[in-house]
C-alpha cells in the first residue's frame, strides 16, 4: 500500500510579509538618506571653508598692525594658515597695499577668499562657481 503525501502549500505568514515590506522601506529610504548625510557633510565642509577664511583674515589683519609690517608678510602669513587648513586656490587682498608709510589712524583691510568648488569634498554641483571671502578691517594705531 502506498502512502499518499499532502502537497506542500507555502504559507505565507505575516512575518515573511513584513520582512519584505521592510525590504522595499529600505530600497526607498537609503537613496534619501545618502543624499541627505552627504549634504550634511558637505554644509559643514563650507561651515569650515568660511571660518578658516575668517581666521585667516583676522590674523592677517593683525600681522598688518605690527611695525615695520609689509604686504608681502600679510601674504605669507594667510596663504600659511590656508596652507595647513587645507584650502585650495585662496587669493588675499589687502588695502591698501603699501603698509610701510601709512599714517596713524588709516584702516587696513585685508580680504580672503577661496572658490567653493576647489575645496568642495563632493558635491561640486550644490556650491557651483561659488566663491567665499572674509574680510577683517583694523585701523593702524602707531
Amino acid at each position: 500500500m502506498a502512502i499518499r503525501r499532502k502537497p506542500h502549500r507555502h504559507i505565507i505568514n505575516k512575518s515573511t510579509l513584513r520582512r519584505g515590506t521592510a525590504l522595499v522601506e529600505f530600497a526607498i529610504c537609503l537613496p534619501l538618506l545618502t543624499v541627505l548625510l552627504l549634504g550634511t557633510i558637505e554644509a559643514s565642509s563650507m561651515i569650515f571653508l568660511k571660518q578658516s577664511l575668517t581666521i585667516a583674515a583676522y590674523e592677517g589683519a593683525r600681522t598688518a598692525l605690527r611695525p615695520g609690517a609689509t604686504a608681502a608678510g600679510v601674504i605669507a602669513d594667510c596663504t600659511q594658515i590656508t596652507t595647513d587648513r587645507g584650502l585650495h586656490d585662496v587669493t588675499v587682498t589687502i588695502t591698501p597695499d603699501n603698509l610701510t608709510n601709512l599714517p596713524a589712524g588709516d584702516f587696513i583691510t585685508v580680504q580672503v577668499s577661496a572658490p567653493c568648488e576647489s575645496n568642495s569634498l563632493f558635491a561640486t554641483w550644490f556650491y557651483k562657481s561659488q566663491v567665499l571671502s572674509a574680510e577683517f578691517e583694523v585701523m593702524k594705531e602707531f
